[in-house]
C-alpha cells in the first residue's frame, strides 16, 4: 500500500494559478491535496526572472482591479497591485495623449476629446455612453449578444473611425494580446467592461508574486516542484521521480498542450505569441507610471511602460526599467528585433535609445490561448466523475479566467465527492467574468 505521504483526496497536476486556485478551494473545504509541478518553481507563465536586482516578467499579462477572483481567491488577500497612473497614454500623429484614471468614464471622455474628429461633443457622447453601458450591463446579457470577430464588431459600433483606430483598437490589441483583433466580440466586450469598471495594474514585485503567494498560503507540503508526471488516471498518477500518488480525484491544471499529452483527445487551441523586452536606460524616458500604446502601429511594440515608475521594486534603487511587449512571432517581425524595437521606442518616448541596454528578451510562442468566435468561455472542467481539467484554455485567456476555472473545477470535484464548499465561499453563479 502507498504511504499517506503518497496519497491525497485530490491530486492536482500543475502549479500555475489555476491549479493553485483549485487547491485553495479544495483544502478550504477540508480535503487533502497534493499539487505536482514539473518546473522548479510555481506559476507557469506567470514567471519573473531575477537579474542584477531587476525583476523581469517573461510574459507580463496585464491585470485589472475589476477581476473578481483577485479578491475572492484565498491566499490573495495581501497581494499588492500597482496601477498604471494616469492609466494609458496613446501615441498617435506624433504626440502622446493622456487619459484620466484608467477604467473611468471620465478618462475615456478625455481620450475621446483628444482623438475625435469634429464634431467632438458627439464623439464624446458616443464613446462615453458606450463604456457606461458596458460597465452597467450584466455579464449574461453581454454573452447573449451576436458573436463576431472583435474588429468587425468595433466597425459597427457607430463610433468615429479615428476613435476606434486611435483608442479602442490599440487598447484591445494590448489587453487581448491579439494585434488583428480576431478575438470573439463577446470577449472584447467583457474586456472593455472590465476596463470601464477597474484599473489596469501589475502585481508588486513581479508577476510571479501572485502564484508565489497562493502557494505559500497552502498547507505545508501541499506543493511539490520538480516532479515529472508520466501517466494519469482517476485513482492516481505516476511520476518519474517519486513513484505513484494515489487519489480519489485527479485535476489537470497544466497548459493546454501538456494536458492533451496526458489525456489524448483534449483540444489544443491556437495561441497568440508574445515577446517581452526589458531595457535599462540612463534616465526615465517618461515620469508617468502609465501604459503607452501606439495608435499608429508604426513599429513592433504594442505597448510599453517605464516599469520602474509603476513598480519601483522591480529595479535596483536609482536604476530604470523599461518593459515593452511585442505581439507576433520573431519570423513575422523580421530580424534585428531589438534594433527595430529601440527605433520604435525612440519615436514613442521622444528620446534617444542608442545607449539603452537590453537586459532580457523573452519570446513565449504559446503565451495566450486564442479566443476566436465561436468561443465557449465556460468550457467544461468536469470530464467525468473524478477527472477534471482547468486553466485559461477552459475559460477566458486571462489571469481572471485561470483563477475562475480553478474555482469551477474545485466545485465540480467537491460536488462529486459529496463535500460542501467552505463556509463563506461565493457561489459560482455570482462570480462575474
Amino acid at each position: 500500500m502507498l504511504s499517506t505521504a503518497h496519497h491525497a483526496d485530490v491530486v492536482i497536476v500543475g502549479a500555475g494559478v489555476a491549479g493553485l486556485s483549485a487547491a485553495h478551494h479544495l483544502t478550504s473545504a477540508g480535503l487533502s491535496v497534493v499539487v505536482l509541478e514539473d518546473a522548479p518553481d510555481v506559476g507557469g507563465r506567470m514567471a519573473t526572472d531575477h537579474l542584477d536586482g531587476f525583476r523581469l516578467d517573461r510574459v507580463g499579462q496585464l491585470l485589472n482591479t475589476s477581476y473578481p477572483e483577485l479578491t475572492r481567491t484565498p491566499g490573495l488577500e495581501e497581494l499588492a497591485l500597482r496601477p498604471f497612473s494616469p492609466g494609458v497614454l496613446v501615441h498617435g500623429g506624433g504626440r502622446r495623449v493622456r487619459t484620466g484614471a484608467t477604467g473611468s468614464t471620465r478618462g475615456a471622455l478625455t481620450m475621446a476629446r483628444a482623438l475625435a474628429s469634429a464634431p467632438r461633443s458627439l464623439d464624446q457622447a458616443r464613446l462615453g455612453a458606450q463604456l457606461a453601458r458596458l460597465a452597467a450591463t450584466p455579464v449574461p446579457r453581454l454573452l447573449a449578444r451576436p458573436e463576431r470577430a472583435a474588429r468587425t464588431a468595433l466597425a459597427g459600433r457607430g463610433l468615429p473611425g479615428r476613435t476606434v483606430t486611435g483608442f479602442l483598437r490599440p487598447l484591445l490589441a494590448s489587453l487581448l494580446c491579439d494585434p488583428e483583433l480576431t478575438t470573439s466580440s463577446r470577449i472584447a466586450d467583457l474586456t472593455l467592461r472590465g476596463f470601464a469598471r477597474g484599473r489596469l495594474c501589475v502585481p508588486a514585485g513581479g508577476a510571479a508574486e501572485l502564484p508565489r503567494r497562493l502557494a505559500a498560503t497552502l498547507p505545508a507540503g501541499t506543493v511539490l516542484t520538480g516532479v515529472q508526471v508520466t501517466d494519469v488516471s482517476i485513482s492516481g498518477v505516476s511520476t518519474k521521480e517519486h513513484g505513484e500518488f494515489g487519489c480519489r480525484a485527479l485535476l489537470l491544471a497544466t497548459g493546454a498542450r501538456a494536458a492533451a499529452a496526458l489525456l489524448p483527445g483534449l483540444r489544443v487551441p491556437d495561441f497568440h505569441p508574445v515577446t517581452v523586452l526589458h531595457h535599462t536606460a540612463p534616465a526615465p524616458p517618461l515620469r508617468d507610471p502609465a501604459l503607452l500604446l501606439d495608435a499608429d502601429r508604426g513599429g513592433p511594440v504594442a505597448h510599453t511602460t517605464v516599469m520602474s515608475e509603476v513598480d519601483p521594486s522591480r529595479a535596483p534603487r536609482g536604476r530604470v526599467l523599461v518593459t515593452s511587449t511585442v505581439l507576433g512571432t520573431p519570423e513575422e517581425l523580421g530580424g534585428a528585433l531589438d534594433r527595430r524595437v529601440r527605433g520604435h521606442l525612440k519615436r514613442l518616448y521622444g528620446t534617444g535609445t542608442d545607449d539603452w541596454e537590453l537586459l532580457a528578451l523573452h519570446h513565449v510562442p504559446e503565451a495566450v490561448p486564442v479566443m476566436r468566435p465561436p468561443h465557449d468561455l465556460r468550457r467544461p472542467v468536469r470530464l467525468l466523475a473524478g477527472l477534471y481539467v482547468c486553466g485559461d484554455h477552459r475559460d477566458t485567456s486571462t489571469v481572471q479566467g485561470a483563477l475562475y476555472s480553478g474555482r469551477r473545477a474545485a466545485h465540480a470535484a467537491l460536488g462529486d465527492l459529496g463535500v460542501r464548499p467552505a463556509a463563506g465561499t461565493v457561489a459560482l453563479e455570482a462570480v462575474a467574468a
